[in-house]
């Protein structure tokens, strides 16, 4: 486990643009570590200061993709956070970026490609909008740092339920500090599958088609409405799988890290491994995914 420790930019080597094949220190991770948390956690305080719901001031691509004052005043917050500790670090929000796929394809795509900095931080300020305009818990800060493209740090914060999940590369996942992993379920008949209700027509679709396919071969589907803390949820064992069919880097970074440490597997409907590109995902305990994914791609859910 990672110990937290309290420093300044200037204590640690951030190696913001080394091009050097090194990879971070477990010091300059754990500092990471404890900024992330530490931004989440500001973020978090803002959102339960307004959990009785929120007005909402845009909507996106529809209806059903929301946009609230909350939601870029966590954003800035988390990010004013991460800059005065690592000044020279990347940052991708999702309140920066246009709505639709094809946007936020484009924005991951070119911070990877052009962003300036080895660090990229990867950040949604509230993952489950709908859910907090309408006054439910289940909306939360979620937070991946990427370094040299491959995510190293994960942190999503429950401020509800006062539950943060963490994860460092080969460090580990973890609740609250202590040592977590996926459930043991190895047949898809005991499994607890998570989906999404999707806001763009074709994701709809696809999902309408998985769920008529996966609902009697599971023990149960849930909807929570938030990609992060159905990750989350893996990664302790709560849900045995979720599956969506396109998802920005901003919903998915940190949870994929955290599950693939706890113990968990990670691709997109193809069964390739999770990249920040990836879009199309299916997150399980490991144990039921092949059999996850088959019963998706029959129906017809590549």
């Amino acid at each position: 486990m990672l110990m937290l420790m309290t420093k300044t930019a200037n204590d640690v080597d951030d190696t913001s643009n080394n091009n050097s094949d090194t990879v971070p220190s477990e010091l300059l991770l754990e500092e990471v570590l404890r900024v992330a948390i530490d931004a989440s956690k500001k973020a978090g305080e803002i959102i339960l200061g307004n959990a009785g719901g929120a007005e909402v001031t845009q909507r996106k691509a529809n209806s059903r993709d929301l946009l609230t004052l909350i939601d870029p005043l966590c954003e800035t917050t988390i990010k004013t956070t991460i800059l005065e500790t690592f000044p020279n670090h990347a940052f991708l929000g999702e309140e920066d970026v246009p709505p639709g796929k094809e946007a936020s394809a484009a924005a991951i795509d070119d911070k990877l490609k052009t962003g300036g900095s080895d660090w990229l931080w990867i950040v949604d300020p509230i993952d489950g909008t709908t859910n907090f305009v309408h006054g439910m818990p289940l909306n939360m800060p979620s937070i991946a740092v990427a370094y040299k493209g491959e995510v190293v740090v994960g942190v999503i914060n429950d401020p509800h339920r006062d539950e943060v999940f963490t994860a460092t590369k080969g460090g580990g996942s973890f609740l609250n500090g202590k040592l977590i992993e996926v459930g043991p379920q190895n047949e898809l008949g005991d499994a607890v599958v998570a989906m999404g209700s999707p806001p763009a027509e074709e994701s709809l679709k696809m999902s309408l088609i998985g769920v008529q396919a996966l609902m009697p071969k599971v023990r149960t589907i849930r909807m929570l409405g938030s990609a992060a803390i159905m990750l989350a949820w893996i990664a302790n064992g709560r849900l045995t799988a979720y599956w969506e069919y396109d998802l920005s880097s901003w919903d998915i970074a940190a949870g994929a890290l955290i599950i693939k440490e706890a113990g968990g597997n990670f691709t997109d409907l193809a069964g390739d491994e999770f990249t920040l590109r990836t879009r199309k995902i299916v997150a399980s305990n490991g144990m039921i995914h092949d059999e996850l994914l088959s019963v998706l791609n029959d129906a017809g859910v590549v």
